[in-house]
């Protein structure tokens, strides 16, 4: 992995804006259709911003969630809302979104489904992750009921989630698929999660799951 520490969150994130840019057009000019994968969470929002008005052949672009929480579009604490909201805007709005949620009671009556619309769409061009303090990324939790499976090397492509401290049902793209994506960054802010990043040094990746997909990665830091 690789640290680059940013002057400010301004600074980082027309940096990071710019750099997913320059690899999703890169990416572009090898193959028909490109994948971005990205996390839910209000901290990516201001890349979305910068990210959403860069002149690219957006069409052409699929973009998925890393993980979901298994609430409909039309609450709050849905991942989707605000990626629509955020990323597809002005010239990102020709972008297809690969859902993460529809509509059922519980994630696994539709898992097969989902994990069929994004399949095809793998692996992963560029991808971007969060890491909570707890270590976890997408919804990839220590602890989580799930988690064993979500870290196996044969893992499918998507898994529901279901962990301490986590509010609904979750849906994640495995480790596996995670790991797999050509370009990887890893974006944390503030002081707490960086030294968290410190921390997870050394653990396994059941008892940091960051650990599972760091190797070859990118990571984003600002105060």
């Amino acid at each position: 992995m690789t640290l680059t520490e940013y002057a400010d969150r301004e600074m980082l994130s027309i940096s990071l804006a710019n750099k997913l840019a320059g690899q999703l057009g890169e990416a572009l000019r090898g193959k028909e259709r490109v994948t971005l994968c990205v996390p839910g969470g209000t901290t990516p929002g201001p890349i979305f911003d910068d990210l959403c008005d860069v002149d690219l052949d957006w069409s052409r672009v699929d973009v998925v969630l890393g993980d979901e929480r298994w609430v409909s579009e039309d609450q709050g604490r849905s991942n989707t809302r605000l990626l629509r909201k955020r990323l597809f805007q002005n010239k990102a709005a020709a972008a297809t979104l690969l859902p993460l949620y529809k509509a059922a009671e519980r994630p696994e009556e539709v898992l097969d489904e989902l994990a069929a619309g994004i399949e095809p769409h793998l692996p992963i061009d560029v991808l971007v992750l969060g890491m909570g303090t707890d270590f976890h990324t997408a919804s990839i939790f220590p602890g989580a009921d799930r988690l064993e499976e979500a870290l196996a090397s044969d893992a499918p492509v998507l898994l529901p989630m279901r962990a301490p401290g986590a509010d609904e049902p979750r849906i994640t793209l495995s480790a596996r698929v995670l790991n797999d994506a050509m370009c990887k960054h890893i974006l944390i802010m503030g002081p707490e999660k960086r030294v968290a990043l410190d921390a997870a040094k050394g653990l396994k990746p059941s008892e940091a799951p960051i650990n599972a997909v760091i190797d070859e990665a990118e990571i984003h830091w600002a105060e």
